[in-house]
């Protein structure tokens, strides 16, 4: 069995609500690790996190000793960034096991080519204006070096919880769900006659939802964490489902 989940954004809200948040991940992925093959975290599992070369953000030791367990048993841990969590380096690799993704990935999964990514790039592109080019900026190598070498990271980190904060008090948990005419549908749309995936997943939107292609296949949204646990698990017969 593959498993899927995002959007969990540990860090996010009072020490008590990311306590009970963040031992929800891990009882999960204590409940879920003994028929898996592979766990794939796709994107904003942080609220926050930027990793400096000997220095990285305080806190989810229960999420990493639990990562670093499940990895040394032999589980594979994947995890795709999103936008709040795109400035990783290596530390979870060397420390905990996991194999990050920066990038989208199409693999084959019990017979089935499956598409996953975050998928803010996507809808940065497509909002354009300043969300595109704080997007860009954020992922821009220079900013990143010029940030990591020229502010002390008590005050990084500082702004980075702020902006991350202010972010989600903007808007609400999850957007509104679009159907056929959100951009990561269009995006899986535009893809799929030359790609032929059978299942592209994104997290970002925070909409537990599916949506079956014109093109051929499926796009699922795993939704977030904020309220409950909702994730997808991919069978042995290659049936993906939404466990909402």
């Amino acid at each position: 069995m593959y498993y899927f989940a995002s959007d969990m954004h540990l860090g996010s809200g009072t020490p008590e609500e990311c306590r009970k948040r963040e031992l929800r991940v891990v009882e999960w992925l204590d409940r879920v690790s003994p028929t898996a093959r592979a766990i794939f975290l796709v994107g904003d599992v942080f609220d926050f996190w930027f990793e400096y070369k000997r220095v990285v953000p305080q806190g989810f030791s229960r999420l990493l000793g639990k990562l670093s367990e499940l990895t040394d048993r032999g589980v594979e841990v994947h995890l795709f960034v999103g936008n709040h969590d795109m400035w990783q380096s290596d530390y979870l690799t060397r420390e905990c096991g996991v194999q990050l993704h920066f990038r989208r990935e199409v693999v084959e999964l019990y017979g089935k080519r499956v598409s996953i990514c975050h998928g803010d790039d996507i809808y940065a592109r497509h909002l354009g204006g300043w969300t595109k080019l704080m997007n860009s900026l954020f992922r821009s190598r220079t900013a990143r070096w010029l940030f990591s070498h020229l502010v002390h990271p008590d005050f990084a980190l500082r702004f980075g919880q702020g902006w991350s904060h202010d972010s989600r008090k903007a808007k609400d948990v999850a957007m509104p769900f679009l159907g056929k005419e959100d951009p990561l549908v269009k995006e899986a749309e535009r893809l799929n006659p030359s790609e032929r995936v059978d299942y592209f997943i994104f997290g970002h939107n925070h909409c537990a939802e599916r949506v079956e292609l014109e093109a051929g296949g499926e796009a699922l949204f795993l939704g977030h964490w904020f309220e409950g646990e909702v994730y997808a698990s991919l069978d042995e017969k290659g049936t993906l489902t939404l466990h909402k």
